[in-house]
């Protein structure tokens, strides 16, 4: 069983939606409860990153979470979802801490570059970690899908799995032992999204 973490992100559906079309069989949880016997879990996330940290903390999923990756079962975070495993972001001057359980913290596409903020839309990216299990099958220059303003800037360059370029080149997924991070989103990225979403269920 998959646990999809609820903590009322406007996405949920869609992401519930794509797992379950590539085989994974997905619960919501809404509660430390449900990850207790969870073979992995997705942390999903759109909106603003202080609101996706204090729901969670309010439901008391935030150690919940830190402790179910702790226990090294596959744990896959998607957009807010990513951005959520750093230390702090530069949105709307958020003062909320992340996870930290990466060093790092979550800021803005440069304004100098003349592209439209937020990148909506396609575009590629470059493999950083070949032997990364959920890019398993998906070649470098792939296509898949961003909404977003804000990205990580990890410390440790190692953890990074993907990049992509927009005006500036910056982290797109990241990979360490049994955690999964991408700022694109699979649900919304057709055959390549999937391709992931199955990588990701066979590690559970």
């Amino acid at each position: 069983m998959i646990a999809l973490l609820d903590y009322g992100s406007g996405n949920l559906r869609s992401v519930e939606k794509a797992l379950r079309k590539v085989g994974a069989d997905v619960r919501r949880v809404t509660g430390p409860e449900g990850l207790k016997d969870a073979s992995a879990a997705v942390l999903p996330g759109v909106g603003a990153f202080d609101d996706c940290i204090t729901a969670m903390q309010k439901q008391e999923l935030l150690g919940a979470t830190r402790d179910f990756i702790a226990s090294g079962r596959p744990f896959l975070g998607i957009c807010v979802g990513y951005q959520a495993l750093f230390e702090k972001s530069e949105e709307f001057n958020s003062c909320a801490a992340g996870l930290g359980l990466f060093k790092g913290k979550v800021v803005r596409f440069s304004a100098q570059s003349g592209l439209k903020i937020p990148q909506i839309g396609w575009n590629q990216i470059e493999l950083a970690q070949a032997d990364c299990p959920l890019f398993r099958g998906i070649p470098g220059g792939s296509y898949v899908y961003f909404v977003h303003s804000f990205f990580p800037c990890p410390e440790d360059h190692s953890i990074v799995a993907t990049r992509t370029a927009y005006g500036e080149t910056f982290a797109s997924a990241i990979w360490r032992d049994n955690v999964f991070a991408t700022q694109f989103h699979p649900e919304k990225s057709q055959e390549i999204g999937l391709r992931l979403l199955k990588n990701f269920v066979q590690l559970a």
